[in-house]
């Protein structure tokens, strides 16, 4: 049994995935840290205690460390949050900008063949940052290069290294070479995956958003009719109420029973006209109705027997404690219409199911009809791509898919192994459940 909803707990559209660029970029500088980190630490021993250049070892390795630590810091923050601002990822470059200088002024300064290494900070800032903090990447890198051409800790070189100075400059810019290259090539690659990913998404939100147009030009011409096709109806109805009273009509009883049958459909026809204006938020004196998932399938079930009078259809519900909804006509139409999609398929029986876990709510349709041809499937939700020859076919499962998307849920379609189709909405129950209803166990 329904009843007035006081409020309407939890009903909201779901939102679009947020934009997570931002969170790709860090997690992408998260991945060149640890490949500096290791970078650092390698050469550092190497030159160390393989070529005997005596370094500050230990505070040269106190800032991978740090840098360790800031990793650590930085997987944290993105795990638990879906994108990630400028200012965080320039905030990030800079901390890397200066934990280069930091090792340069330990190494030598501005001798130290690794201090090109400040391109590669520069070529993250131009393609991660706006352009005025990108260039904010370029000034800093730039004023710590040229300080440690004055400020820096000298090379702590044995006599037999000084006479070979020049040897190990050049082995030093060879490595720092490669080490670009490899960084460069390991960004790049990333940055166009990012990209291709960027522009796959932009793809479908305009696809979206020109699915989303065509519902909205659907409603408002269905919305129009009904506006127009309501004075005519009421007019029908004055005039067979008035045959009704007629000497001459109710003196024949085939007569009467025909115009009683009108009258029906006439009535049939306002109520449909009604639910139209209510889905388009129009109609007036209805207030939202509270019901159970079990009524509300029931009640769907009925009337769509009363109009399908010969076509069997058998409800099951699973062994569950179903919550209270908002009987909302969409989701009505969305479910009368797969029905519909059942019968016009050539099904001789329909099996209509429901059932429910502690986070979605599943109303699937099964019949024994023609099924989908594979590209049916291929193609499904999409407007017109239909097996009916007939124009504006395909409509129906269009705007089951786009409805069910919008309360962020989804619908799958599958051929049974024995024909026939099947045919499933999948629900939110955060979406479409009263917030006193809970989970189930």
């Amino acid at each position: 049994m329904t009843s007035p909803a006081p409020t309407r707990a939890r009903w909201l559209p779901s939102r679009w995935p947020a934009d997570a660029a931002g969170r790709k970029n860090m997690v992408l500088l998260v991945q060149l840290r640890w490949i500096a980190i290791a970078g650092q630490v390698a050469t550092i021993l190497l030159v160390h205690f393989g070529m005997g250049i005596r370094l500050p070892i230990l505070p040269m390795l106190v800032v991978p460390c740090i840098a360790a630590a800031m990793n650590v810091g930085s997987i944290l923050v993105v795990r638990g949050r879906t994108d990630i601002s400028h200012a965080e990822l320039f905030l990030a470059l800079l901390f890397d900008v200066v934990a280069l200088t930091t090792q340069l002024y330990l190494s030598g300064g501005a001798t130290n063949p690794f201090i090109s290494l400040y391109l590669v900070q520069v070529a993250l800032g131009a393609m991660l940052l706006h352009h005025w903090s990108a260039w904010g990447i370029v000034g800093v890198s730039a004023l710590c290069a040229a300080g440690l051409t004055f400020v820096y800790r000298p090379l702590d070189l044995t006599e037999t290294l000084e006479g070979h100075l020049f040897d190990l400059h050049i082995i030093g810019t060879w490595v720092c070479f490669v080490m670009i290259a490899v960084l460069l090539v390991l960004f790049m690659t990333r940055i166009n995956r990012n990209l291709q990913d960027r522009e796959t998404y932009m793809a479908k939100m305009r696809q979206h958003a020109a699915e989303e147009e065509h519902i909205v030009r659907m409603g408002l011409l269905a919305s129009g009719a009904a506006h127009e096709l309501g004075t005519p109806l009421a007019q029908l109805a004055v005039v067979l109420g008035d045959w009704r009273h007629m000497p001459e009509v109710n003196r024949h009883p085939v007569l009467m029973e025909e115009v009683g049958e009108m009258q029906a459909a006439v009535q049939r026809c306002k109520a449909i006209l009604s639910g139209i204006l209510l889905s388009a938020g129009e109609a007036r004196g209805e207030a939202p109705m509270v019901t159970d998932v079990r009524a509300f399938i029931d009640a769907i079930a009925q009337q769509w027997r009363a109009a399908n009078p010969d076509l069997p259809l058998r409800c099951d519900f699973g062994p569950h404690d179903y919550p209270h909804i908002i009987a909302d006509p969409v989701i009505r139409q969305a479910v009368t219409n797969l029905l519909d999609n059942a019968r016009e398929a050539g099904a001789t029986y329909i099996n209509l199911m429901v059932s429910r876990d502690r986070e979605w709510l599943h109303i699937a349709v099964r019949d024994n009809g023609r099924g989908f041809s594979p590209d049916m499937l291929a193609d499904f939700g999409k407007p017109y791509r239909s097996s009916k020859d007939r124009q504006g076919s395909g409509l129906g499962l269009f705007l089951v898919v786009n409805v069910v998307r919008k309360l962020g849920g989804r619908v799958d379609a599958s051929n049974g192994a024995d024909g026939g189709a099947m045919i499933q909405m999948r629900l939110p129950l955060a979406t479409v459940a009263l917030e006193e209803d809970g989970d189930v166990d």
